[in-house]
């Protein structure tokens, strides 16, 4: 048996080899040797009993793993479209001249990986990096160059902490220079808490008055789509099945979202608690927290309060001392796939495989993780339930608006003065949060996310709540000199780049609008163009397999629709009828160089 068989069996024994442990086991296997080699699938598809092509499957879909070896370190430079307004692209510039490397490769002695990050969880404090595990933030050309010194040096991350953030982020589990940039407390999320009182307001109660109190309180999911909580656990109480089952969504990964960084960092236990009542409610054993890869810097800090609330009683059997009552929560993590936040996605990647979405129905209510009735709510939500159970229904429903009830954490980035999070009330006006964040002279507001609208002056007084503008919680902000198309190019490039492949109207069509865009921004565009971008969008979210593909064209639409006159200042009919769709001498660049010689039509 060589040395890497003997290590992988350790690692599949280690989570008693389960099959569905396929994340972990991948994972572990990636930190110890760089990568999963083909070697390394082998005997791990042999260990836990399925097929090869399934382990080479997960292996090959998440982006922290690779068959291919990567550096002892690799460095994950964020690259959304906030990042690279705060100037990273002047880092990433000083990264690869000091590394003497370009991004996607590894230096000759197989030390430090170079590569790319769509969404790190940091725009607030960007430009930001991941290195391996360790978050660095505020980056600037000089400290690129510093980090690499440092590390070339010492290969040792935790060695470029230098100094600690506020709050959770100098414990000694977390040890991170990340600012948790709280501006508002409001009195739902961000309030004090008085951990388990809301846990045992609920066991003293029956599960279906406990699903009673979430319906009055018209509590609404957090992620932006706003489907009634306590309606969804009522189907999944229903539901026929041995097991029941809790997930929380804890996977933000569209540029601009941060809130749940905050809530996982100063308020797990609220979170946690807002899962035990669940399970209680719904009458699950099981809770899993699906935690994104770019956080795994919390995880050592959030096990220990899961432990500390399994001592307290707050978990595991018995419960509260509620006989009967038995419910545990663990973590898994996930590996940098944006599209495990789509709830079957992510039950596909808690199961082990690739986080392919799945085919509605059945939903996850009624056949979902191992195909068990499943709740999968986000990491804000669970706060309310807890602070709902804790002081009532009544108290939460009567601040928000008339259809949204309660408080909203917002994430705001961008060209505004006070970047950070926001716990507001639903109903607050848009204008209202950008005067919070100092951001005055704002032109253009994308709200939702890349998934969400851009909208400009005449919608700031729209009000966010779920029948206006709804959000999952991010809210970027660009000033005057910002060009909207190129925010679409950027959203537009995420989404080709995060989507599965699955399904052709997302796979191809995220392609072809992002192309069409590229054209009309480099002045080879027609009216004309305007309606096929129109069709085409409409065409992708309406034949698209999830909510990635049902969203993708949004910054198409809503621009087309709020900023119309960008569009057609860049497109002008040609008068002879043929349309300068490329450049000849770009399109034959790659010839060129592969020939080694020039093209005798392009330079004539």
């Amino acid at each position: 048996m060589s040395g890497l068989e003997a290590e992988i069996k350790a690692i599949c024994k280690a989570v008693g080899n389960d099959r569905t442990r396929t994340m972990d086991i991948v994972r572990a296997v990636q930190d110890k040797h760089g990568c999963v080699s083909s070697e390394a699938i082998d005997v791990i598809a042999k260990q836990v009993g399925t097929p090869r092509v399934e382990v080479e499957g997960v292996v090959s879909f998440y982006s922290f793993l690779s068959e291919q070896p990567k550096g002892k370190v690799v460095i994950r430079l964020c690259h959304d479209i906030i990042d690279q307004m705060q100037g990273c692209d002047r880092v990433a510039q000083a990264f690869a001249e000091e590394l003497g490397i370009a991004f996607g490769e590894t230096t000759p002695d197989g030390m430090i990986s170079l590569e790319y990050a769509a969404c790190i969880g940091m725009s607030d404090q960007a430009p930001a990096a991941l290195v391996n595990d360790v978050v660095v933030t505020h980056l600037s050309s000089d400290a690129a160059r510093e980090i690499v010194r440092k590390l070339k040096a010492d290969p040792d991350p935790k060695r470029l902490v230098a100094s600690l953030g506020d709050g959770n982020n100098a414990h000694p589990k977390v040890q991170s220079m990340v600012m948790n940039n709280i501006r508002v407390r409001g009195p739902v999320v961000l309030a004090d808490f008085d951990s388990g009182e809301g846990l045992r307001k609920a066991v003293a109660m029956t599960p279906a008055e406990v699903i009673r109190d979430i319906k009055t309180a018209r509590l609404r999911g957090r992620g932006g789509a706003g489907f009634p909580t306590g309606l969804k656990w009522e189907f999944t109480r229903k539901a026929s099945g041995d097991q029941r089952y809790v997930l929380c969504n804890a996977d933000e990964g569209e540029p601009g979202t941060f809130k749940d960084r905050v809530i996982l960092t100063e308020h797990p236990d609220l979170m946690f608690e807002g899962m035990t009542i669940a399970g209680y409610a719904i009458g699950a054993e099981t809770g899993i927290v699906y935690l994104r890869g770019e956080y795994a810097y919390l995880r050592a800090f959030l096990e220990e309060v899961l432990e500390t609330r399994r001592k307290q009683g707050l978990l595991g059997r018995n419960v509260c001392r509620k006989e009967g009552f038995n419910f545990d929560i663990r973590i898994q993590m996930g590996a940098g796939a944006y599209v495990c936040g789509e709830e079957t996605a992510l039950i596909s990647s808690c199961e082990g495989k690739r986080g392919d979405p799945k085919n509605r129905p059945p939903f996850p209510a009624q056949k979902g993780y191992l195909d068990g009735p499943t709740v999968v709510n986000n990491v804000e939500t669970f706060c309310c339930v807890s602070r709902i159970l804790e002081k009532g229904p009544g108290w939460f429903a009567e601040s928000g608006s008339k259809g949204s009830a309660g408080t909203k954490l917002l994430s705001i980035a961008g060209d505004c003065r006070r970047p950070g999070v926001y716990e507001l009330p639903f109903g607050v006006t848009l204008r209202e949060v950008l005067d919070l964040a100092g951001a005055s002279d704002a032109a253009a507001v994308q709200v939702g996310g890349p998934s969400g609208q851009l909208v400009g002056p005449k919608d700031f007084d729209r009000m966010i709540c779920y029948d206006d503008l709804a959000t999952g919680g991010s809210i970027m902000v660009f000033g005057p000199e910002r060009n909207v198309l190129e925010v679409v190019r950027e959203f537009l490039e995420f989404f080709v780049d995060e989507s599965c492949g699955y399904c052709t109207p997302c796979r191809v069509g995220n392609v072809l609008m992002k192309e069409r865009v590229e054209q009309i921004i480099a002045g080879r565009g027609e009216p004309a163009d305007l309606d096929y971008l129109q069709e085409l969008a409409e065409t992708v979210k309406a034949c698209s397999r999830c909510g990635l593909g049902q969203t993708s064209p949004n910054p198409v639409l809503t621009t087309l629709k709020n900023f119309r006159p960008a569009y057609e200042a860049l497109v002008k009919q040609d008068k002879d009828g043929f349309r300068p769709t490329f450049v000849l001498s770009e399109a034959v660049g790659d010839a060129e160089a592969i020939s080694g010689r020039k093209s005798v039509h392009t330079h004539q």
